[in-house]
């Protein structure tokens, strides 16, 4: 066994002598149709009686030996694996790691999940190293939240397009859902200080209002969201070469549901949802359709394609150009084109251009929110 500092060697030795033969045996006696070994994509989709298992309990060290000393988490990893000691070894030599890929995020839903299951977990089973990492991750997100109510992709800051405000794969909303639940007392967070719960509604505000400040205005108009913001400006902001400055469908989609959710909305938030509901509805593509065909001579075996179709329901472009609303695709070399055909095979086949999901907020999260409103109206009216 590799050598480590001590806090690290304690830590590695409580979570064997916890999870050992305790763990195996609870997780013989999990219910008939919980899987043996889960994945990550899947711990947060289990029945409530799960969570009080030892396959659980396993996953729930597991994000312990991940969790960085700053107290978040990396992205892209399936922490539900089971490990071995050697890799817990290296594991834990690496929480202090900043400034990487490895280093704590929020994004592709990196920290806020985490917490979700720790929370879930330490409801069932009371453990009090999940509850302490819990609240260490807590206090890592309302620390990374700017004054203006944003948050960076990542924390510590890391210069570049990792420090804008970022909405891109809902990052800030699903932060902002998470501290919403700890502030509203849900089951799961019951466990949380007042002091805690008192700072977590104090963020959620300032990040509405930091939502209501970066929805973008054209000509007077509202409209929606970029993908990313900067930290200074608030003003719509690149990322990636091929992820241009532009109106993002896809994430906007997630920021305009989150507004929804605010229960008691005030005028602000309602222009703000009914300007990006117009915007929408102005914006979508009719006549086209975007499939995915097999192609083994392409990388991944496949090919994405834009085909002419009367019959195809309404579509949407991930990006749209701010003065124009006019559908907008860069490739690796940062080059505005305007039609998705023209951008190399890697970055159309590797990419999510466009997306359905506004037909779902117009049709029927829309209608739902505008029926609570009057709802709400009537009994404000009494």
């Amino acid at each position: 066994m590799n050598k480590l500092k001590a806090p690290r060697a304690a830590l590695v030795a409580i979570i064997f002598a916890a999870v050992g033969a305790t763990a195996l045996a609870q997780t013989q006696q999990a219910p008939g149709n919980s899987p043996a070994v889960i994945k990550w994509q899947n711990a947060l989709k289990q029945k409530p009686e799960w969570y009080a298992t030892g396959e659980a309990l396993r996953v729930a060290d597991n994000l312990l030996v991940y969790q960085r000393e700053v107290g978040g988490w990396p992205k892209n990893i399936d922490m539900a694996a089971p490990l071995a000691e050697k890799e817990r070894d290296e594991l834990l030599k690496r929480k202090s790691e900043v400034g990487k890929e490895s280093s704590a995020t929020i994004d592709n839903g990196a920290t806020f999940t985490q917490l979700e299951y720790l929370a879930r977990v330490y409801t069932a089973q009371k453990l009090e190293r999940h509850r302490e990492s819990f609240l260490k991750g807590l206090d890592y997100l309302l620390a990374a939240q700017y004054e203006n109510g944003g948050w960076p992709q990542y924390f510590p800051l890391r210069k570049g397009y990792y420090s804008h405000i970022t909405f891109n794969d809902n990052a800030m909303t699903g932060v902002l859902e998470l501290l919403r639940d700890v502030a509203r007392r849900k089951p799961a967070y019951a466990f949380v200080d007042d002091a805690r719960r008192a700072r977590s509604e104090k963020a959620v505000e300032r990040g509405v209002e930091c939502i209501l400040k970066t929805q973008v205005v054209v000509k007077g108009k509202k409209t929606v969201w970029g993908a990313q913001h900067d930290a200074s400006t608030l003003a719509p902001a690149q990322a990636r070469k091929f992820e241009p400055v532009s109106l993002a469908s896809r994430e906007s989609v997630g920021v305009t549901r989150f507004l929804m959710s605010v229960e008691r909305p005030d005028a602000r938030v309602v222009e703000a949802v009914e300007s990006a509901v117009e915007w929408f509805r102005a914006t979508q593509v009719s006549g086209l359709r975007w499939i995915e065909r097999r192609d083994p001579a392409q990388p991944g075996g496949y090919e994405r394609t834009a085909v002419a179709d009367k019959e195809a329901p309404p579509i949407w472009a991930r990006f749209y150009e701010i003065s124009t609303n006019r559908p907008v695709f860069e490739g690796r070399d940062g080059v505005v084109r305007y039609s998705v055909m023209e951008i190399e095979a890697e970055r159309r086949n590797g990419y999510g251009w466009y997306t359905e999901e506004p037909l779902k907020l117009i049709n029927k999260d829309y209608a739902a929110w505008r029926k609570r409103l009057k709802g709400q109206s009537h009994e404000q009216a009494r």
